[in-house]
């Protein structure tokens, strides 16, 4: 995530809000993150969980998530990678 100080918004409010509608941006004031900017379709798709890329902590993870993380594991435990993937 790029990140900008408020100083920089209030220099360059076009190359800020530009970088923040292609993802969010973190604003710092003295060094420590303030505040964060996105665009509001994005900030749409969060607030209503559609945004496919969603997180899930590992026990709320959804039965078919967890069988393929699973699966994954099993593979990698045995050796097999992305490598021997066709």
């Amino acid at each position: 995530m790029r990140q900008f100080t408020t100083g920089d918004l209030n220099k360059q409010v076009g190359d800020v809000t530009d970088a923040a509608s292609r993802e969010p941006v973190v604003l710092t004031r003295h060094n420590k993150p303030r505040f964060v900017l996105m665009s509001y379709e994005h900030y749409e798709r969060m607030r209503s969980g559609g945004d496919p890329r969603r997180a899930h902590h590992i026990s709320e993870m959804p039965d078919e998530h967890a069988e393929l993380f699973d699966d994954a594991i099993e593979r990698l435990a045995h050796g097999e990678g992305y490598d021997d993937e066709p």
